[in-house]
């Protein structure tokens, strides 16, 4: 279950902080390749998730077996809350994987989102449920006999990063970042620390002064 620590980081980084801010605090600390690519986008421009990663790998597939759902069922009957769906396809322009039922089945097992590295559809059904998604575009054809989930809670590449079950995902408009569960803390006190210069810098910046004297005084830009 989700702790109550998750809980309330989760909507302080929701509340606080944004992707930019975030990826600057992995740079410095040596994590240079932790943004998605920038194909994967938000269904609304409002969106803004954190949680932690329950990964879903699937494969293309060229027939329809027997049982083509059985691991798609177990994942989404396995999520927990707090955490958001990332699901890795090989960057798959078959199907749409992703639709209204595993969004509405996900949201309420308590998931915060979605993240979707291929397509999806009912684009309309999931926006008038509230449940936010990102995907890489869209497309109307059932993922029965085109794509099949093999595996659950795994690392997996999506956008061109490497999740592992349990890192930390943050997604806003800009794009969706990991963040290595090993540097957490790290990452928040730094991004922290950097919003409060931003904060400072941007009012100064509005008083007229000039870049160079409120870079030199902050050291954020």
């Amino acid at each position: 279950m989700e702790t109550m620590e998750d809980v309330q980081l989760f909507d302080m980084m929701q509340q606080q902080l944004y992707s930019a801010v975030i990826c600057d605090s992995l740079d410095e600390l040596g994590y240079r390749n932790q943004a998605m690519h920038a194909n994967i986008r938000p269904l609304e421009h409002n969106y803004i998730i954190a949680g932690r990663a329950k990964t879903i790998l699937s494969v293309d597939v060229f027939y329809i077996s027997d049982n083509p759902y059985v691991k798609e069922i177990e994942v989404i009957d396995s999520i927990k809350p707090g955490e958001i769906v990332i699901a890795a396809t090989n960057q798959s322009t078959q199907n749409g994987m992703w639709g209204e039922l595993l969004s509405t089945a996900s949201k309420m097992r308590g998931a915060r989102g979605a993240i979707i590295d291929g397509y999806i559809r009912d684009t309309k059904k999931i926006i008038e449920l509230g449940f936010p998604v990102y995907s890489t575009g869209y497309k109307p054809v059932d993922s029965k006999g085109r794509g099949l989930v093999i595996d659950y809670d795994c690392p997996v590449d999506a956008g061109g990063v490497r999740v592992h079950p349990g890192d930390v995902i943050f997604a806003d408009y800009d794009g969706v970042v990991v963040i290595p569960n090993a540097v957490l803390y790290q990452v928040m006190e730094l991004a922290l620390a950097k919003v409060t210069g931003e904060n400072h810098s941007r009012e100064e910046l509005l008083t007229g002064k000039l870049l160079r004297e409120v870079y030199d005084k902050y050291g954020v830009l």
